[in-house]
């Protein structure tokens, strides 16, 4: 709700003093008050406990909403580059003194909200709002840029280009997040965690023969699970072998959502030969 009242002053201010910078930052305030609306919904539904209807429960509802930010954020700033553009090919007269007044006011808000955001939970979902908030923050120091140097200079394409220099920064984070939500929902192998490096290390408790079918994927940014098949020299030393292996893997990969199938060496065929019958293996 500051997000939002704020846009309401900063869009004003920028149609008053005519400043691409302060009208840029008020769309980009209003995106990310409905961003932190759409985030703080997700976080409510995926705390909703597993049903027969969801297994896993909704927890990657929090991707989803990091995934409609991201490509929400492309949106803007497509928008204000292009904005930008036709800023510098058609330049027009700013109030600088109001541009500084209100980007300083901006600043102080989006300091305080980002602040907020990193006290709380470090997942992608939380990624995605307080990345909108550093884009506003940017915003609001581009703004706080060119209202200086406008009231100094008086040179009005300082406007668009810093909003131009804001875009990219801010589509360098977009991309970076919009990679690791794509990532999870693709059910790709969490970052900091190898899986040859994880088949390996199970394979090397005693009593495995082999790994095979491992699967390492994530339900959200935070909670790895792993599902393996394991070949085992003795069926009787599983309970042992499945103790190992959880402590193993939570200690070392800090994986503790563990799903194990054992399994035994498939039996040598029987051969029945002339004179006699024998097992593979013998008769090799």
């Amino acid at each position: 709700m500051l997000t939002l009242g704020f846009a309401v002053i900063e869009a004003l201010a920028g149609w008053w003093s005519g400043s691409l910078a302060l009208l840029g930052d008020a769309g980009h305030m209003v995106t990310d008050a409905l961003s932190l609306g759409l985030a703080a919904l997700a976080t409510r539904i995926a705390q909703r406990p597993a049903s027969p209807r969801h297994s896993y429960g909704l927890r990657r509802v929090e991707a989803l909403a990091a995934l409609a930010n991201s490509l929400f954020m492309l949106a803007v700033v497509a928008l204000l580059s292009w904005q930008a553009v036709l800023r510098l090919m058609a330049p027009r007269e700013i109030a600088g003194e109001a541009v500084t007044l209100v980007a300083l006011g901006g600043l102080v808000l989006n300091l305080v909200v980002a602040w907020l955001l990193t006290r709380g939970e470090g997942d992608l979902n939380t990624r995605g709002a307080l990345l909108h908030v550093m884009g506003d923050l940017l915003g609001s120091v581009a703004a706080l840029a060119a209202g200086l140097v406008i009231q100094f200079t008086g040179w009005t394409p300082i406007d668009p280009l810093l909003t131009m220099l804001i875009c990219g920064l801010i589509l360098a984070s977009t991309l970076n997040l919009l990679r690791n939500v794509v990532h999870t929902l693709l059910e790709g192998v969490p970052d900091g965690i190898s899986l040859p490096d994880v088949g390996q290390a199970m394979a090397a408790v005693e009593g495995v023969r082999s790994v095979h079918d491992l699967h390492i994927w994530s339900l959200d940014s935070r909670q790895p699970a792993l599902s393996a098949h394991l070949v085992l020299t003795d069926a009787r030393r599983w309970p042992a072998i499945l103790a190992a292996q959880r402590a193993m893997l939570a200690d070392r990969f800090g994986i503790e959502h563990v799903t194990l199938q054992p399994e035994l060496p498939a039996a040598a065929p029987l051969l029945f030969m002339p004179g006699g019958s024998r097992h593979e293996h013998d008769h090799r």
